[in-house]
């Protein structure tokens, strides 16, 4: 199962038909052009991708794209670049454009044009839940779990904390695995020996090594792997049971993960909706019992 596939589909279908979004803008640059079978995979990525696509380096869209680095520089040079910079300012300036922003902002402010790709990931992120059946399904799933276990390693490991944080005001057990080594193993044989069905996993770029073996170990134990990442053609995607990608920023020095976070609320939004009585009543029974206590400052 995947999120967002169907909605990848639905938006170049809506550029075809000329509505203003910016796979629309680069179908019409990659229209007439002979491109080989590696050069329409790169193609194939960026009209998935977009906008956020287009504010990757040569390298890091050859790695997500599964290609060569010097794949990348034929591609451009294939649609009449003199090379892949001069492709990447065109991407650039559609996508900028389309996220309502002028172009020129690129050049002007950096800091804007990363503010601006992350709006475009949650536009991304906004298209993909036009159709919410999956991730609904999903939540259902998640929620009747129990426990439920919830793994995030090294940059990932906040992502994974704020989400189990939320969630365990709704489900009454959430395990969340930030570790490594044998502590990692250990805590999801006891999540399946006490009748755990799924393995939440958050595996943000770059992506550990021991995540994508938790995940392995996590299915042979009969957990299923549901996986919160930035793209669909990560290595690991046969490993998850459900792929939910969500873009990453990569303007800035750090990667910024604006919408895996929002995408993270809405799985909370998602099982609470699933079980709406015990999410009603947990809630109520925490701020009674916070109630008083001076934990919280009053607005």
């Amino acid at each position: 199962m995947n999120l967002y596939t169907s909605a990848s589909e639905r938006g170049a279908m809506e550029g075809r038909n000329g509505e203003s979004v910016p796979t629309g803008a680069l179908l019409t640059l990659l229209n007439g052009h002979r491109l080989s079978p590696v050069q329409r995979r790169i193609a194939q990525y960026l009209l998935d991708y977009m906008p956020d696509s287009a504010f990757l380096s040569s390298v890091t869209l050859a790695r997500r794209a599964g290609v060569s680095q010097p794949s990348v520089t034929r591609f451009a040079a294939a649609l009449g670049f003199s090379g892949y910079p001069a492709l990447r300012e065109a991407l650039r300036a559609i996508a900028l454009e389309s996220a309502g922003g002028p172009a020129e902002d690129i050049h002007g402010n950096e800091l804007q044009a990363a503010a601006a790709a992350e709006v475009a990931n949650l536009r991304a992120l906004h298209e993909a839940l036009a159709d919410p059946r999956a991730v609904v399904e999903l939540g259902r799933e998640l929620t009747a779990s129990l426990p439920l276990a919830v793994l995030g390693q090294r940059i990932s490991a906040p992502l994974a904390q704020y989400f189990a944080c939320i969630a365990q005001r709704i489900h009454p057990d959430v395990r969340c695995l930030t570790c490594g080594g044998s502590t990692m193993y250990d805590a999801l044989l006891t999540a399946r020996a006490v009748g755990g069905r799924w393995l939440l996993a958050f595996a943000m770029p770059r992506y550990p090594a021991e995540t994508v073996s938790a995940l392995r170990f996590a299915r042979r134990l009969g957990l299923r792997t549901a996986v919160v990442t930035d793209a669909r053609f990560v290595p690991f995607a046969g490993d998850a049971d459900v792929l939910l990608p969500a873009g990453v920023g990569s303007r800035l020095v750090f990667d910024s993960h604006a919408a895996p976070m929002v995408l993270a609320a809405v799985l909370a939004q998602v099982m609470a909706d699933a079980e709406p009585v015990r999410a009603r009543a947990r809630l109520q029974a925490q701020e009674e019992m916070l109630a008083g206590h001076g934990f919280f400052l009053d607005r």
